[in-house]
């Protein structure tokens, strides 16, 4: 049995929304990386900077899980951080997930360069 595919609407810093897919369980820096979204990512997912930092729709916002501890002490951290600001390496796509929208922050910040 395939895996059920994950609509993501991605907007870009310049305005352009830009469609992707992933399967569930993927996470969403794998899907925006995929799509072509400036999202570095350093860590590889350990929650050990905050170059993965989308911002989620507010109508999005509440079907995810809340954001860990760990988590909201690296948002802290980045740039241009909103209400519903979270770690893209830290959500993983699920058929409720479907339709996601998301916008890329203009600015980002990587602590681990100096």
């Amino acid at each position: 049995m395939a895996d059920k595919v994950v609509n993501v609407e991605f907007l870009t810093v310049g305005g352009e929304r830009v469609q992707a897919q992933g399967p569930e369980g993927a996470s969403l820096l794998e899907v925006a990386q995929g799509a072509g979204m400036p999202l570095e990512g350093t860590c590889e997912g350990q929650m050990a900077c905050s170059t993965c930092h989308v911002v989620v729709a507010p109508a999005w916002f509440a079907k995810l899980p809340p954001a860990s501890a760990d988590e909201e002490d690296m948002l802290d951290l980045a740039a241009a951080v909103t209400a519903t600001s979270r770690l893209s390496c830290q959500i993983r796509l699920n058929a409720a997930l479907d339709g996601l929208l998301v916008r890329i922050p203009g600015e980002s910040r990587d602590m681990q360069q100096r």
